[in-house]
């Protein structure tokens, strides 16, 4: 049986994957709204993570904004709000970042760790531009998640960490764009299913398994 955790339980996703999860075993669902755990305060990510016992064998980091409420992915470059880039940093990959350095304590040897982050993230496969502080941000968490499974390789034996991108899911955070959506429920038990046949750490996969461009 399974130990899981999942940061963003409240959220579409998170809660999809928290309930997927906990069909294999007994899974801790986190969020801002039912506990406190703002993702942006290190005070609050040290209280409520510092809480929980070891050991997690799956860990789902499924925290994250488009952007600040009243903002939108901004279009072009005279868009950019210096407080709302650094308020989409701060949730999208500071946030990422306070909860991985609790790993080491909390993840079971062989523990598996997916951070969702965003194709858009990718460096190499943008093409389109636009929405600056959003894949900025997502680069940044892709970084973080690519350091730490080198660190955590060392520190916790047999442990990957992934970069996860979770496709277009029907949520809220999609409302309004026309592109193809997964449920969340599917979005949720193809992630599961990626992140557990994973034999190579720090990889960026989608939710089909395929490898996304760094």
């Amino acid at each position: 049986m399974t130990r899981s955790l999942v940061l963003g339980a409240s959220g579409g996703i998170g809660a999809a994957l928290a309930a997927r999860l906990g069909r294999e075993g007994d899974v801790v669902g986190l969020s801002r709204s039912g506990d406190g755990l703002d993702v942006t305060d290190a005070e609050a990510v040290d209280r409520v993570l510092g809480a929980l016992d070891p050991a997690f064998d799956v860990v789902m980091v499924a925290t994250g904004i488009l952007a600040p409420e009243g903002h939108a992915p901004e279009k072009a470059l005279d868009a950019i709000d210096a407080n709302a880039m650094a308020r989409t940093f701060a949730v999208n990959a500071i946030g990422p970042a306070l909860v991985l350095r609790h790993m080491p304590r909390l993840l079971a040897p062989g523990g598996r760790v997916g951070v969702l982050t965003a194709r858009v993230g990718s460096i190499g496969d943008n093409r389109m531009g636009g929405w600056y502080s959003y894949r900025a941000a997502k680069a940044a968490a892709n970084q973080v998640v690519r350091t730490a499974s080198v660190e955590l390789a060392r520190r916790v034996k047999g442990s990957v960490v992934a970069a996860l991108h979770p496709g277009t899911v029907e949520t809220p955070f999609t409302e309004g764009y026309k592109a193809k959506k997964l449920s969340p429920e599917e979005s949720a038990d193809r992630l599961i299913g990626v992140l557990l046949g994973l034999e190579e750490t720090g990889v960026f996969r989608d939710w089909k398994g395929e490898a996304v461009e760094w």
